[in-house]
């Protein structure tokens, strides 16, 4: 029988290759997803591509948001940041087909991956062949979360490490041990944030939780933490995971929504 790389349809990761479909996503079974009510489901990338497309869309100067129409398993976007020394994917998505990757070429192709979470761990491997094998940059905190691995995967272990053009990478914590935010120095400064720094609808706030989906939120030492771990930082606009942006004022919201965070943990 022919090994298939399984992706699991909730939240979209992809597993090694098997004969048949793991007994379980491990992802989905922690406290901070869940599995399907319907069971366990798989899909493979060729079905993906079959039933779903991708866009690519210009969200600033320089980035470009990449997301599945209709949404698949999480739903989140990612993003390519666009700089002069190479250029940089932040998160994945599952879907990744030629049609992208001409799309993405076009733009510069891909120097390097980097990722926020164990959640959008995704098809990172598909990704990286797909660009050359660019190196895939995971905090080590969160190795026990790999489903699928290759020599492409860089696991860092420092608190913040530089890629180029000042472009750095942060170990945040929060939602995981290694809950990371990449922050450039372009367009005034600016976080791509993924969910460990979730933007509100509003806009003009931000929430930080231990899961989302389940609403379990984080304790007040985490949030601390979350703000300490950007607090050296300057930047105007903050990029989370779902479309929805901060395009001034970001640091300011930051300060704002931890103090009113605080001020409900002490009521």
């Amino acid at each position: 029988m022919p090994l298939i790389p399984y992706i699991c349809t909730t939240c979209g990761v992809q597993y090694p290759p098997s004969a048949t479909p793991p007994l379980a996503c491990k992802i989905c079974e922690d406290d901070r997803q869940y599995v399907n009510p319907k069971g366990q489901s798989w899909i493979t990338l060729a079905g993906l591509n079959q039933q779903y497309k991708n866009k690519i869309e210009q969200v600033a100067p320089n980035l470009y948001a990449i997301y599945t129409k209709s949404a698949f398993g999480i739903g989140q976007r990612a993003h390519l940041l666009i700089t002069p020394g190479g250029n940089v994917l932040w998160d994945c998505i599952s879907n990744i087909d030629q049609k992208t990757i001409a799309e993405v070429n076009k733009l510069g192709g891909i120097k390097a991956i980097a990722l926020s979470h164990p959640h959008y761990f995704t098809t990172i491997v598909e990704w990286s062949k797909a660009f050359g094998n660019a190196p895939v940059y995971i905090n080590a905190l969160d190795e026990e979360w790999l489903c699928r691995r290759d020599a492409s995967l860089h696991l860092w272990e420092k608190q913040e490490i530089t890629l180029w053009d000042d472009i750095k990478l942060i170990c945040s914590g929060g939602h995981f041990p290694g809950g990371s935010v990449l922050y450039s120095p372009q367009n005034d400064g600016l976080l791509l944030v993924g969910d460990v720094i979730q933007v509100s609808p509003d806009l003009k706030s931000v929430s930080f939780m231990y899961s989302y989906p389940n609403l379990i939120p984080l304790s007040k030492k985490d949030i601390l933490q979350i703000q300490q771990s950007v607090s050296h930082l300057k930047y105007q606009a903050m990029y989370g995971a779902f479309g929805r942006y901060i395009l001034k004022g970001a640091m300011a919201v930051m300060d704002f929504s931890v103090s009113r965070y605080l001020r409900i943990f002490e009521a």
